[in-house]
């Protein structure tokens, strides 16, 4: 009899590799055929899969990773900043029906490099690839999508808890990315610690009140931290974000709609974008 999580996780290694063929040659505009070709699955196979996952078709999701979409978000986000700003970002923060919650390190703990923490940390699949995931008895506190790199994502965790205990512990973290990735989460409040400076914590908590599905740019951003001239200062604070998807860099774009910088490759920022989309438009299909 098949291992239910061996034949789970080669489901999500195959839509992963359909969605990173999709991104990658989207302006090809690839039929069904030619992305079941790439991805070694008939047709058929191929759409009952993707399906069940995304719950649209590849070439619905595919009409998401153009960049007139990426404009008409990017238009309608303003929108989305307003009532933000006007309700507070705490009202907002939500990954489809799972809240988040935050909370940072103090300085004396990040000072002490994480003396007496114990971390679980594993690999788990999801369909944006593989990822490596830590946390703590407090909450998730790191999570990086891995391609090659594993060693030097490995190294950036220890580098960021040096004094901490790291305990390997893959089925927790298969665990934790099934409903942290799952297409219908159970509701619920997610916890994330998070360790960073004032300004940064300020923009990951801005990043909160963006819902899913929608794209914003730098500028308005910056205006939901608080700081709007500092557009540079944004960028750098997405760049030491070390929780991704749920800290959602992912959402924002340049104002012309190009995708911009994902420090966990652009191909799988589009895909993110999408899938977030294609998850809105499954709820919402009349629009909004």
């Amino acid at each position: 009899m098949p291992d239910p999580l061996l034949e789970q996780q080669r489901h999500y290694h195959q839509v992963a590799a359909a969605i990173d063929y999709l991104a990658t040659n989207a302006r090809q505009q690839p039929s069904l055929s030619q992305v079941a070709e790439a991805v070694h699955l008939s047709e058929h196979h191929l759409q009952r899969l993707f399906s069940q996952w995304a719950g649209i078709s590849p070439k619905r999701f595919l009409q998401f990773l153009n960049k007139e979409h990426a404009k008409q978000a990017l238009q309608r986000s303003e929108d989305v900043v307003t009532t933000a700003l006007s309700t507070g970002l705490s009202s907002t923060g939500r990954l489809h029906d799972l809240m988040i919650s935050c909370e940072a390190m103090t300085p004396g703990e990040i000072r002490t490099g994480g003396t007496g923490l114990i971390i679980g940390y594993g690999i788990a699949p999801s369909c944006f690839g593989d990822a490596l995931l830590a946390w703590t008895t407090r909450g998730l506190c790191y999570l990086a999508f891995i391609d090659d790199d594993l060693p030097q994502r490995q190294q950036e965790l220890q580098q960021l808890w040096p004094n901490a205990t790291l305990q390997q512990d893959s089925t927790g973290a298969v665990t934790l990315a099934t409903r942290i990735f799952c297409r219908s989460p159970q509701p619920g409040r997610l916890h994330l610690v998070l360790r960073g400076t004032n300004f940064q914590l300020k923009v990951w908590e801005a990043l909160l009140a963006i819902p899913a599905g929608e794209l914003v740019s730098y500028s308005q951003l910056a205006a939901l931290a608080g700081s709007p001239k500092a557009q540079r200062a944004v960028g750098s604070a997405l760049a030491r974000n070390h929780v991704g998807f749920l800290i959602p860099c992912h959402r924002v774009i340049r104002e012309s709609g190009d995708i911009g910088q994902y420090r966990w490759g652009n191909t799988r920022k589009r895909a993110l974008q999408a899938w977030e989309a294609a998850q809105q438009a499954d709820h919402y299909p009349a629009g909004r």
